[in-house]
């Protein structure tokens, strides 16, 4: 329980600052809560092993008849002895990482947010509120794209030959997959969170839109394990529309902010000039003169 202590709020400043240790202790808590979130995750996923592993090996289930070791019915080959029990373990662990994925990435946010002002931190719930239905969304892309990408790579084995799919080799290109499909469809939320704290604004993305285009396209053919056609567009074209709409965030964004910064300044201007003297006094002094 003395791992898991948390700082007092005595220790750390108001605005967020704290020392070098209360930052080592900080991040050392937030790494337990977060393993032991996984860990539940990856029991409950020894548990449930069976339904699990047939949602998994549907999109293998559903390529044609000719690129299975049994026609009849979808099998996979386990290659050593032990083998099956690093197979459950590999499933399990990948259920855990999935389930506490809303734990863990709050996790992490809590411990960047004590660095932000008061004002930045609000949008803590908003970030975490997107991120995972848009890691969940890519994810879910990824699975029903999968037996493209996988009928592609064995349509180049001979003819007359098959290929033997161990369960870890197809694990892991379905591992590879449900990440890169959900960390890519987090790449829009990142530039708002950027432009929300005021490091990146539209301007700066605006000049240099067709490149990041560009780059999407890019990045989808490399990342994708197959590199299939369909399996690249699958990727891009989301990861495109979903850039846009950032953009189209960060245009409304810093017009509301360019709005409230003028009219900030205004003010400001209007402090240090001081109240006017009214026309009346100013002409009874001329009177006087």
């Amino acid at each position: 329980m003395a791992l898991l202590k948390r700082s007092t709020p005595a220790a750390a400043a108001e605005d967020g600052r704290m020392t070098l240790m209360e930052h080592i202790r900080e991040l050392r808590n937030r790494l337990i809560k977060a393993i032991l979130a996984v860990v539940v995750g990856t029991a409950v996923g020894f548990i449930y092993f069976e339904p699990i592993w047939n949602f998994l090996k549907q999109p293998y289930c559903r390529l044609p008849q000719s690129h299975q070791l049994n026609g009849d019915k979808c099998t996979l080959v386990v290659n050593g002895v032990f083998d099956s029990f690093f197979v459950n373990l590999k499933v399990a662990v990948i259920f855990g990482v999935v389930v506490s994925a809303v734990f863990w990435i709050y996790q992490l946010w809590a411990f960047v947010t004590p660095g932000l002002y008061q004002n930045e931190r609000r949008y803590t719930m908003a970030f975490l509120g997107l991120s995972v239905p848009l890691f969940t969304a890519g994810s879910a892309l990824a699975y029903v794209t999968m037996d493209k990408g996988l009928s592609l790579l064995l349509s180049f084995a001979p003819e007359g030959t098959l290929t033997l799919v161990s369960i870890n080799e197809y694990l892991s290109f379905a591992l590879a997959m449900l990440i890169i499909f959900g960390v890519s469809f987090l790449m829009p939320l990142l530039l708002v969170f950027l432009n929300v704290l005021g490091v990146l604004r539209f301007k700066t993305v605006s000049k240099h839109t067709r490149m990041v285009v560009f780059l999407m396209f890019v990045f989808a053919a490399v990342a994708t394990p197959s590199q299939d056609p369909v399996t690249m567009l699958a990727l891009a074209l989301p990861m495109v529309a979903l850039f846009f709409v950032a953009m189209a965030f960060m245009y409304f964004h810093d017009k509301k902010r360019d709005i409230a910064d003028a009219e900030h300044a205004r003010a400001i201007e209007e402090e240090l000039d001081g109240p006017s003297a009214p026309e009346g006094a100013a002409d009874s002094a001329d009177v006087r003169d």
